[in-house]
């Protein structure tokens, strides 16, 4: 995966945290580069945490799978990305709460990031250098997180969903080009 593609990948995964900040900060009354930095370094670490995990159990598993792990690849890609589509596309309105407590954080951290720890399986796969790829993946969420307080502080919740949608589509995108190239369409 060539580091255009991973590009792509992070800011798609990110979409999600990106999309939950700018609730955090449509909640706070007044931010700091202090909040919006706990908030990144959440999301981020969890983002980048998420893929690793998700790489070491797929890595157990390789040598069973390879013949269809683009299929494999495909599949939860395009599961994730519809799913946030859907989710984007959904008129329930989410409780805005500025709390930065652990508890909250975690939770918060956690749903965010458990579509990276499917991305994390296909990594595995796909033979993608671990280290540098959760590194970078980490970075990007931390960045937009941050960016996303700040937004949501500013512009509410006009972007949330937008936000949510091309993370989803980016992510489906992403599956088609890795089946594609694995099929020999592609690159």
């Amino acid at each position: 995966m060539g580091l255009p593609s991973l590009f792509v990948l992070a800011v798609g995964l990110s979409m999600d945290a990106f999309a939950v900040s700018i609730c955090k900060g449509l909640a706070m009354k007044r931010i700091t580069v202090k909040k919006a930095c706990i908030v990144g370094l959440w999301f981020g670490g969890f983002q980048a945490l998420m893929p690793l995990i998700g790489y070491l159990l797929g890595s157990q598993f390789e040598k069973y799978i390879t013949s269809i792990d683009h299929w494999i690849a495909f599949l939860l890609l395009c599961f994730i990305g519809l799913s946030m589509i859907k989710e984007s596309l959904s008129k329930e309105e989410e409780k805005t709460n500025d709390s930065l407590d652990a508890k909250t954080m975690l939770l918060l951290a956690v749903a965010t990031s458990i579509d990276a720890l499917a991305v994390g399986i296909t990594f595995a796969f796909l033979q993608v250098d671990i280290i540098p790829a959760v590194s970078f993946i980490g970075i990007t969420t931390f960045i937009l997180s941050a960016v996303g307080v700040r937004v949501g502080n500013l512009f509410g919740t006009k972007y949330k969903a937008k936000a949510e949608r091309a993370g989803g589509i980016i992510l489906i995108f992403i599956g088609v080009k890795i089946l594609l190239e694995h099929l020999g369409i592609w690159g």
